[in-house]
């Protein structure tokens, strides 16, 4: 099967299509789903380097080995093997070859962990097998651009054309950064507003409780989440705080607006793909697209163009949380717990809308550019973040437990935040934690996460 983008050919013929395709995401309460992702950077064990695509046991070799021995569906681009399909998820890579697994859409965060824990398993067996081992943090502790071995992917090809001509730090993103994100339902217009925003306003909190990339070229890089910072000089074209999702009449047809004004990556065609980087959506409609003259586009094109924008909370048909840093499998857990708690009980969606009621814009740009740097020390009004993180959690806490999502064997969901309450309560995050470690008993060397912080 073809690892080729969304196939749907539906013609567009107004703008109107456009928004229809985001509203018809809406679905009632019982209907919304959790789909969590994380990024994970391969390595060699021996050696603790990063791996190629083609080498022997190399990137090609372990998605083989999922195929083979866990039954995963292969998709390829041409003749190279770039994904795997099963039950609804999906193993993908990222430009430099970061591993991830795109969970399938279950209804409970309980769910999600075993999902989880079933995949770091299959991916410790894979790698004991190979000499290759995983390891979960926002960026590479010690590894330069140069030591990156780009997967064979047509559109990351185009990426790293373009990312150099609109920021400075496009390519470490694509090569050196991992992430943990969770996507989310809503059920109308409005409540898709509601919960835009409010995510929106509180993904500062996020990036504060899972920083975990304070090192680059082996050393302390003077953050906490220096993958957050990146996206600060990647390309303003299509990253950032969105401040229009706060002003009156925010919905669909904003986003839609806004999304048009993105400019294109690629088009995807006869098992190829279209370099139009810089180019116009809207010329595409009129049929004047340069990198392909008298073409218009369907909805299969609108699906991933969509996809190309990298906003801190990015709509598709669903919501995506993006601010956090990969890290350990508790973590990984935690962030859908986080945000499911705040946003899939009315009350606790309610409450936490209160709570960012009277932030202004400024105050809220200001924690984005801050956060990276300070993380739960970040000043906030007369206190600091670590004390609205901490009311954050209470409100998710209370979300969790409404939810009443219990097994036979554990209790609500919302034991999945102890991880967070842990970090909020005592301040230090896992950057913190690293740092620690550093210049404690890892005696100025990162070379230890590699087998302390591996999955």
């Amino acid at each position: 099967m073809s690892a080729q983008p969304n196939v749907d050919t539906t013609p567009i013929t107004s703008k109107a299509d456009l928004v229809g395709y985001l509203e018809s995401g809406n679905k009632p309460p019982e209907a919304w789903r959790i789909g969590t992702e994380h990024e994970k950077f391969v390595f060699r064990l021996d050696s603790h380097r990063p791996i190629s695509y083609e080498e022997p046991d190399g990137i090609r070799t372990m998605l083989e080995a999922f195929r083979d021995r866990y039954g995963w569906e292969p998709l390829y681009e041409g003749d190279r093997l770039l994904a795997l399909v099963k039950n609804k998820a999906s193993i993908t890579l990222e430009p430099a070859g970061q591993f991830e697994l795109s969970g399938a859409p279950l209804e409970t965060i309980h769910e999600t962990c075993h999902e989880v824990g079933s995949h770091l398993e299959q991916v410790r067996a894979i790698g004991n097998d190979l000499g290759v081992g995983m390891i979960g943090l926002g960026f590479t502790p010690d590894w330069s651009r140069d030591d990156m071995r780009p997967m064979p992917k047509g559109r990351s090809e185009i990426m790293r054309r373009y990312m150099p001509k609109v920021g400075n730090l496009g390519l470490d993103m694509m090569h050196r950064t991992c992430t943990v994100q969770v996507n989310l339902d809503f059920s109308s217009e409005a409540d898709m507003v509601q919960k835009f925003r409010t995510s929106l306003a509180l993904q500062p909190i996020a990036t504060a409780l899972f920083a975990a990339s304070p090192f680059s070229g082996g050393k302390p890089n003077g953050f906490m989440s220096y993958r957050s910072h990146i996206w600060t000089d990647t390309d303003p074209d299509r990253c950032g705080m969105l401040p229009f999702v706060f002003e009156p009449g925010f919905g669909f047809e904003r986003y839609v607006d806004y999304m048009l004004d993105v400019p294109m990556y690629f088009v995807y065609r006869d098992e190829r793909y279209i370099d139009a980087a810089g180019q116009s959506f809207r010329d595409f409609i009129a049929g004047k697209l340069p990198a392909y003259p008298g073409e218009k586009p369907h909805l299969g094109d609108w699906s991933d163009h969509l996809t190309t924008a990298f906003p801190e909370v990015r709509l598709k048909k669903f919501l995506e949380m993006r601010g956090a840093d990969a890290g350990p499998w508790r973590r990984l857990c935690a962030l859908p717990a986080l945000w499911v708690g705040l946003l899939y009980d009315q009350t606790a969606l309610d409450a936490a809308s209160d709570l960012i009621r009277d932030w202004t814009i400024e105050e809220m740009m200001s924690l984005r550019d801050s956060v990276p740097r300070q993380a739960l020390k970040t000043p906030f009004r007369k206190s600091t973040l670590q004390q609205v993180a901490l009311q954050v959690l209470e409100i998710s806490r209370m979300g969790l437990k409404n939810r009443r999502r219990q097994t036979a064997h554990t209790d609500d969901e919302s034991l999945f935040l102890d991880p967070l309450f842990e970090i909020a309560r005592s301040g230090q995050t896992p950057a913190e934690e690293l740092l620690a470690n550093y210049h404690g008993r890892w005696a100025g060397s990162v070379d230890p996460a590699y087998t302390e912080y591996a999955y």
